[in-house]
């Protein structure tokens, strides 16, 4: 008796834990939309608009929410010192971009640090610079402050154990079209085949 009261406790608590930790992705993958769903942003015109300026790693160039328009977008929150989520996605984008070929050049993708504070210019500059076709974007922490409400993504800071930080983000990819209008979002782990097939419709739609 003892024993299956035992085995009942262990399987709620491995429930529990479950549960807890699916909550923690669904935090951490699914998009933020500040109250509005996806179809209100795309309806309302650009997605991600707003006064914001950001900096261009590479370049210097001051920029606003005017460089995700002209071509079809690839977007993605992270930061450099990220461990495992980030790193994973711009080799995922890379991929992404090897499988359509040709036509990756009718796509542009951007890095915006949610960790203005560790992610200058050069050092964001560096992280992304193994992947062609990926700018990184970062800026003074009230410009990213606005930009992620803009884009209405999780950014938080976690404190460390013996001190520093990580960052919670969202860990989607965004798209858009060229006018900036919201197309749709790559999961973090998504199938790589069905991500491809994405960015192909987002291509032929421009």
């Amino acid at each position: 008796m003892l024993k299956t009261i035992r085995t009942i406790l262990w399987t709620l608590v491995a429930v529990a834990a479950a549960g807890a930790a699916w909550i923690w992705y669904q935090g951490m993958a699914a998009p933020q939309p500040a109250g509005q769903s996806y179809a209100q942003y795309s309806q309302d015109g650009q997605f991600g608009a707003g006064d914001y300026r950001l900096v261009a790693a590479g370049t210097g160039e001051t920029v606003g929410d005017e460089i995700f328009l002209g071509r079809p977008s690839l977007t993605f929150f992270g930061f450099t010192h990220c461990p495992d989520v980030c790193p994973t996605t711009l080799a995922d984008i890379g991929h992404w971009f090897a499988e359509l070929g040709p036509d990756a050049e009718a796509v542009q993708a951007f890095f915006v640090s949610v960790d203005p504070e560790r992610d200058t210019p050069e050092v964001l500059a560096d992280y992304v610079g193994w992947v062609d076709g990926v700018t990184g974007l970062t800026g003074e922490p009230a410009e990213v402050e606005k930009a992620v409400a803009a884009w209405g993504v999780l950014a938080e800071k976690a404190p460390l154990d013996g001190g520093g930080y990580t960052m919670n983000h969202t860990a989607s990819v965004f798209l858009t079209d060229a006018e900036g209008r919201f197309f749709g979002t790559i999961a973090y782990g998504e199938n790589s085949d069905t991500a491809v097939a994405k960015l192909r419709r987002l291509i032929g739609e421009g």
